[in-house]
């Protein structure tokens, strides 16, 4: 099966099978909804687009993800459904890439299959890891056969469901600003889930609680990727569950999009169709503007990821900080242009609203990357003078 089939195929399927069994606004899937979703989507050959078929899934390399990510999230269920939702899927990458034989056969084929869920547990309270992870504050201290964990993490998605969690620490006994990540699974002693956070979006099940990890021994084949390696095996996530975001939600914004199309196609006002008055051709021409360069930005930064892993740090910075702001536009100006059906549950306008607004905290605030943008900006100039180029900022009498 091609990709281009694949992207029609799961574009019928959510909009056929998944949108209409969609719970009420604002409500999330339960799971054995998911289940019965998942199932079918199995059945139409739309399960796992990310996943190596070796593990059951339909074998996309990064590059061909976002038309598939762009019509599953079509709908705020349809990634659960299909089994590439965060932080699940993140997380699959992640093992795929950096986890032995053994732990692929142990945590990513079940996750695959969506027989498991998954957490990663790097964000911490304040003052620990957060937009700025060298903050860590969790340690991991070798004992006997293993290591003992200690310490607390905060808002970490998907935790009440989860399984299996990839945890991040810092391990001193390997080097003073050494880090390390580690598969702890969810029952284990010392695990416990702590207060809930309440927050606007309801896509990403299993809540986004508080962990605490106290004296929780793990064996020595617990440990993800090399020890001491943790900081440079994240990067392996994290440039990749940026754009997926960016995948999910421009299908949700193209929804929102569809929505008010819909309306200035049929609504009249002062004689006219709303699609023929200037206001209202601004905010559909904006909107085209928003959707295309986002999902050319997303594109960039994908195909740059694969050839050349710092290009791709910047370049997905990027395209988060534009898609993340450009959805939310996108999903305002839909509002707007349905009047006050915008505003009410009548419409899904309102949850769309709360289901992009925290991607503009997700993954790195936009704050953050445009600090990292700028500073990688300036250090790339730096280089280029360095190796020869002219200096152009000099005015001519100081030359």
């Amino acid at each position: 099966m091609t990709t281009t089939d694949l992207v029609e195929r799961t574009r019928r399927f959510v909009r056929d099978v998944v949108v209409p069994a969609e719970p009420p606004v604002g409500t999330p899937l339960e799971p054995a909804a998911r289940r019965s979703l998942q199932r079918q989507a199995r059945e139409a050959g739309v399960f796992a687009p990310h996943v190596p078929t070796r593990f059951g899934g339909q074998g996309l390399r990064l590059g061909e993800w976002s038309a598939v990510f762009q019509e599953a999230g079509y709908s705020p269920i349809g990634p659960a459904v299909l089994n590439c939702m965060a932080p699940d899927e993140g997380n699959m990458l992640l093992l795929e890439r950096v986890a032995t034989p053994a732990q692929q056969e142990r945590y990513l084929a079940p996750l695959a299959a969506g027989e498991t869920r998954s957490c990663f547990a790097m964000t911490e309270p304040h003052p620990g890891a957060g937009s700025d992870p060298a903050a860590l504050t969790t340690t991991a201290r070798r004992v006997d056969g293993g290591w003992a964990i200690d310490g607390e993490k905060r808002f970490i998605s998907g935790a009440e469901e989860a399984d299996v969690a990839i945890v991040m620490a810092r391990t001193p006994d390997v080097g003073p600003e050494a880090a390390t990540m580690f598969l702890v699974e969810m029952g284990a002693d010392g695990v416990s889930i702590g207060h809930g956070i309440r927050t606007l979006e309801t896509a990403i099940t299993g809540g986004h609680p508080h962990v605490h990890f106290r004296d929780c021994v793990v064996p020595d084949d617990a440990v993800l990727g090399t020890p001491g390696e943790g900081f440079r095996h994240a990067q392996v996530r994290l440039g990749p569950a940026r754009l997926t975001h960016c995948m999910r939600w421009l299908g949700l914004a193209r929804r929102a999009h569809d929505t008010a199309l819909d309306r200035v196609r049929h609504r009249e006002l002062f004689g006219s169709p709303l699609a023929e008055l200037g206001i209202a051709q601004a905010l559909v021409a904006d909107s085209e503007i928003d959707l295309a360069t986002a999902a050319a930005l997303v594109d960039r930064a994908a195909r740059t990821l694969e050839d050349d892993a710092r290009a791709g740090a910047q370049a997905s910075s990027i395209a988060k900080v534009h898609c993340s702001e450009a959805v939310g536009r996108v999903v305002d100006r839909a509002v707007q242009l349905c009047g006050g059906d915008g505003v009410t549950l009548e419409l899904p306008l309102l949850a769309f609203q709360n289901e992009v607004r925290p991607f503009r905290v997700y993954d790195g605030s936009s704050e953050t990357h445009r600090w990292a943008i700028a500073r990688r900006a300036v250090a790339r100039r730096e280089r280029e003078v360095d190796a020869g180029e002219r200096v152009l900022d000099r005015a001519e009498a100081d030359r």
